[in-house]
């Protein structure tokens, strides 16, 4: 099929593991004629490879598809880097537990190579925007596939804020800090700290406390559509960050507001055809993998 003939290649710094499989993946797409470029840093992990290097950015304009080999975390980070350009991701898994980077290095070519000849799943997942404002002035912005965190930094004091949810007053809180995760991020750090697990199709936003000073909080799931305001509290005596994916922060002060949306770009993952998000489970998360006789 013609509809993947320029790939761009994407792969986590510093990984020995990483190396070998992008030296795989560069041969065989080369070999099979496809046109690939490889994103600038990546590029320096391949010396003398003779192809074509291009920004993130870039690849979103002139690529087809975006190969990612590493973790999760790299995926997410081409996730937020893409999503505007509508670029399909697929990735390839060299990190820990895979739930984004679902091809395993030891069947790379089997596996990429039917998805090149069409026999693939594709899914999108939605995004989420946080904006930071200080008296009434933008202070930063940031882009979340998983989850957009308040927490308390290097502080081990609880932080008071309110939350409101599309206009609506629902609580003030002391806690460590609150998670809004989405769909694709309540594997990830919400599962952690008690969240459900929710399926990627979902149109959902959850929001998960941190260690509450209540015994009566629980985790809320909202309507994806949902705007989250948060609003430090004036009496704090430590000045929290705002986390995004984990990848990035923003300091905060007391009276800070953050605002929390759905991205209007949507992610576009592609799956080999036998993806399925409750097998994923039973690898990832060690559920029971037989049917016991009652």
């Amino acid at each position: 099929m013609d509809q993947f003939r320029n790939i761009g290649v994407i792969g986590r710094m510093g990984s020995v593991k990483v190396v070998e499989s992008l030296r795989q993946l560069k041969q065989y797409l080369i070999t099979h004629n496809y046109h690939v470029i490889l994103e600038e840093d990546t590029a320096s992990m391949l010396p003398g490879h003779g192809l074509q290097v291009a920004s993130k950015k870039l690849l979103g304009e002139i690529c087809d598809l975006v190969i990612v080999v590493g973790g999760d975390g790299s995926l997410l980070g081409a996730a937020r880097e893409l999503a505007k350009s509508k670029i399909p991701l697929l990735g390839v898994n060299r990190g820990r537990l895979g739930f984004l980077t679902d091809i395993s290095p030891a069947d790379l070519e089997e596996r990429l190579g039917k998805v090149l000849e069409g026999e693939y799943i594709e899914e999108t997942r939605f995004l989420l925007d946080g904006n930071v404002e200080r008296n009434g002035q933008p202070l930063g912005f940031g882009t979340a596939l998983n989850d957009v965190v308040l927490h308390p930094g290097k502080s081990t004091r609880m932080i008071g804020f309110d939350l409101f949810i599309d206009g609506h007053f629902v609580y003030s809180q002391r806690s460590d800090g609150l998670i809004v995760s989405t769909p694709t991020g309540s594997t990830a750090y919400s599962l952690s700290a008690g969240g459900p697990i929710m399926h990627p199709k979902l149109d959902a936003i959850v929001l998960v406390p941190m260690f509450p000073h209540t015994l009566s909080s629980r985790p809320i799931v909202v309507d994806g559509k949902s705007e989250i305001k948060l609003v430090i509290g004036e009496t704090n005596e430590t000045y929290p960050q705002i986390s995004f994916d984990g990848q990035m922060n923003i300091a905060c002060a007391p009276g800070d507001i953050i605002r929390i949306t759905k991205k209007p770009f949507k992610i576009r993952l592609i799956h080999p055809t036998d993806h399925n998000f409750y097998a994923t489970c039973r690898d990832k998360l060690g559920w029971a993998s037989e049917i016991s006789a009652s």
